[in-house]
């Protein structure tokens, strides 16, 4: 049994696992069939049509009905509920989280600012560790790894890689428009702008008008976050395509972990604007890579990954840890 160890505050990983060997794929003459088929280590067999270029504008309309139906189908309730009750929660306590968060990364020398040059004028290259954990929620890291699944299909004549990649693509568009469209609703303040206006917590403005909107972006732009929301919806794109891949989702976990702690400490994001962005990201990703594919049962039965909480006190702070094997 391999297993993992990993804090969420701060989130640090010790992985110890090796990389699965490779799915066996397939391949008929191009010419005679339009379809791959992979075989996963429980036994299913996945099918992937060819992919077409413009896959991620013309399969958009669909999966975004699609996934407004997983959030409010029945046996779906209980993630949204809790989405709902987390942030609830969360809310009274958002003032003090942010404030114990900066500490805690000036304890660590991280800078409260994401700072960045320009290779090119074009692509950022982030100046220390705090802004390198930040940048992997921007939609230039989707799009790097989609060129990158992309071009590997293309050369290997991998269907599956080139579905992710422009599984990937989609992903990050539907992400802005879920993210933009609550953001517009819920009008609330950034940390950094509460704390310039003296609003412990930050003030909410509902419905901001479009220009309002446009010219005090981060008055109103809080929740949900953008940033967590793309990151998670990439993140299950690829561990959906890939399940043998098990180091997949812990390691993306807790690098969203680490992006969260990024992001209250630098003050950009409240904690309670991050359950409904991971549930948000999780059901975007999972309607958009199972409209690329087919699937039949296997017979062997799922990875099953065994959760133990730990809990330690260091730097004066109390801390949360979980140990996962799988």
């Amino acid at each position: 049994m391999k297993k993992l160890k990993f804090l969420l505050l701060p989130a640090t990983l010790w992985l110890s696992a090796q990389e699965l060997d490779t799915l066996k794929v397939k391949d008929f003459p191009k010419e005679l069939t339009k379809v791959q088929t992979y075989t996963l280590k429980d036994g299913s067999v996945r099918t992937y049509p060819k992919p077409k270029l413009l896959d991620f504008v013309t399969k958009l309309p669909r999966n975004f009905i699609d996934t407004n139906k997983d959030f409010v189908a029945k046996d779906h309730a209980y993630y949204l509920g809790g989405a709902v009750a987390a942030t609830l929660i969360l809310l009274p306590f958002d003032q003090k989280l942010i404030d114990n968060s900066r500490e805690l990364g000036e304890r660590w020398g991280m800078d409260k600012d994401n700072n960045y040059t320009k290779l090119g004028g074009v692509f950022k290259i982030p100046k220390d560790i705090g802004s390198t954990l930040y940048l992997i929620g921007n939609g230039s890291t989707l799009v790097l790894l989609g060129i990158g699944f992309g071009t590997y299909g293309l050369i290997k004549n991998d269907y599956r890689a080139q579905a992710t990649a422009s599984g990937l693509m989609e992903s990050l568009i539907l992400s802005g428009v879920f993210t933009q469209t609550i953001k517009r609703i819920t009008g609330r303040e950034s940390p950094f702008i509460a704390e310039e206006y003296g609003h412990k917590g930050g003030a909410w403005n509902p419905f901001p008008s479009f220009s309002a909107f446009g010219k005090n972006t981060s008055n109103y732009d809080a929740m949900p976050s953008g940033h967590l929301t793309t990151f998670m919806a990439g993140i299950t794109v690829i561990a959906d395509n890939y399940p043998d891949a098990r180091w997949i989702k812990p390691v993306g976990y807790t690098l969203a972990g680490a992006l969260c702690f990024q992001m209250m400490q630098s003050k950009v994001h409240w904690a309670s604007d991050y359950p409904l962005a991971l549930l948000m990201g999780y059901f975007i990703g999972k309607t958009i890579s199972k409209s690329r594919y087919t699937s039949s049962e296997g017979t062997i039965g799922k990875t099953k990954y065994k959760f133990d909480l730990t809990a330690s006190r260091q730097w004066e702070y109390n801390m949360v840890g979980v140990k996962l094997s799988f």
